[in-house]
């Protein structure tokens, strides 16, 4: 299998994930409350999703990286279809915690294998593959299949009126993808990586975790997630209540709601479009710091703006920034990474803004009641920007074309032309 074959492969598959995500993401709410719950109620049930990430994201990335990705990925498969399947029939309370644990139990497995699995095969076929910009159609492809999975439920829930009906089609779409991934994803595993078992799990954790002592870069690179994960409450949680201020009228606010998101998820998709140009330009390295400044920018805009107009214009450059800033940094990461803990260290990554997101869903909000909207938007904004300067460790080494002193030697590097600065 060729590079090429790898990235496509990876493509398709990526798209069969995220578009039952994109279908299910207008209900995830409101289908419950139509059953009954009450707000409070949704969100305590929603978050038992986050506990059960948090407490699964490492163990199942070591599963990955013992196992094989295949395997994790087709248990994922079938803890996603039980999921949403429960959620077409759940009533109660009771009946959506175990919805969310089971979508929490998915989320878990599904962080980082396919990732890891493309990184894998992309490299065993050409070692000096161009891994950007298989992260960079990827980031294309997620936003695409979020914003027509979203876009399709509309057009479903409006024709119909069932609020259910997007969550059927979803388990379709996570059946077909079962079956796509059991044909198209070869397993690729080096020569010197032996099939491991669920009792080297915690040994695999503990090397992942050692390669953070060994490398600045890679301990640099999995701090930023702390600082993205604070901030992004300003465009995920504070947005709705920036934009039923702005406009006065919180029906007004949540009827712009579902179209604005969709075509945010749009302009992610074109951020990742055309981030790999930037990055063989500049180098990965500088484009993601420059792309953190600039997140900040389109942040403290959404603070600043006081029209709808104005908002939601700064809200879609946010999604377009934010879509462009996911591939270079994943770039970095996989290459500060070698094959035996790729998986591990991508569900570390991951980890990491889980706490940080609580933390700034509690700091955030607090200061958003105790001054303004605005105030709380710019401090998050601030927050985001501040994680530019942990790329400059990757972006000097890059510069000098010397890994060795900042990663264990089995460590793969960056393809000379996502690491150099120029053309």
């Amino acid at each position: 299998m060729t590079s090429r074959a790898a990235r496509r492969r990876f493509l398709v598959l990526t798209a069969l994930r995220w578009l039952p995500a994109g279908f299910t993401l207008p209900v995830l709410v409101l289908l419950p409350l139509e059953r009954g719950l009450t707000l409070a109620e949704v969100g305590m049930a929603f978050a038992v999703q986050g506990f059960v990430v948090f407490f699964l994201e490492l163990p199942t990335g070591g599963l990955s990286d013992s196992l094989g990705r295949k395997p994790v990925l087709l248990m994922a498969g079938v803890v996603g279809v039980a999921s949403h399947g429960l959620m077409v029939v759940a009533h109660g309370f009771g009946a959506f915690v175990v919805v969310y644990a089971l979508q929490g139990v998915y989320r878990a497995l599904d962080s980082g294998p396919l990732d890891a699995w493309y990184v894998d095969a992309a490299l065993a076929a050409d070692p000096n593959a161009e891994i950007d910009r298989g992260m960079s159609a990827a980031g294309v492809v997620i936003g695409l299949g979020m914003g027509a999975g979203a876009l399709l439920a509309g057009g479903l829930i409006a024709w119909t009126g069932a609020l259910v009906l997007p969550v059927i089609v979803a388990v379709a779409v996570k059946l077909a993808n079962i079956v796509v991934l059991s044909l198209l994803l070869k397993e690729i595993r080096p020569d010197h990586r032996p099939r491991g078992s669920v009792r080297d799990v915690p040994r695999v954790i503990g090397e992942a975790l050692g390669l953070l002592r060994r490398s600045r870069i890679l301990l640099a690179l999995i701090c930023v997630e702390l600082f993205w994960g604070f901030g992004m409450v300003t465009f995920e949680m504070l947005m709705p209540v920036r934009l039923a201020e702005v406009t006065a009228n919180p029906d007004t606010a949540a009827s712009l709601l579902g179209p604005v998101t969709t075509a945010a998820w749009f302009a992610s998709s074109l951020g990742a479009a055309v981030v790999g140009v930037a990055g063989r330009r500049f180098g990965v390295a500088y484009t993601a710091a420059a792309l953190r400044i600039l997140h900040g920018i389109t942040v403290v805009a959404m603070g600043l703006f006081a029209g709808p107009v104005g908002l939601i214009a700064a809200f879609l450059a946010c999604y377009m920034v934010h879509g462009a800033a996911n591939p270079p940094h994943m770039t970095l990461l996989h290459s500060q990474v070698d094959s035996a803990h790729r998986s591990t260290v991508v569900s570390l990554n991951s980890l990491v803004a889980q706490p940080a997101g609580a933390l700034g869903g509690i700091v955030l909000t607090a200061l958003a009641a105790g001054t303004s909207v605005s105030t709380a938007i710019i401090v998050g904004a601030v927050v985001l920007a501040l994680a530019a300067p942990l790329y400059l460790p990757a972006a000097r080494v890059a510069r000098s074309g010397n890994l060795e002193d900042t990663q264990p030697p089995m460590v793969a590097t960056l393809p000379q032309s996502a690491t150099a600065k120029g053309s």
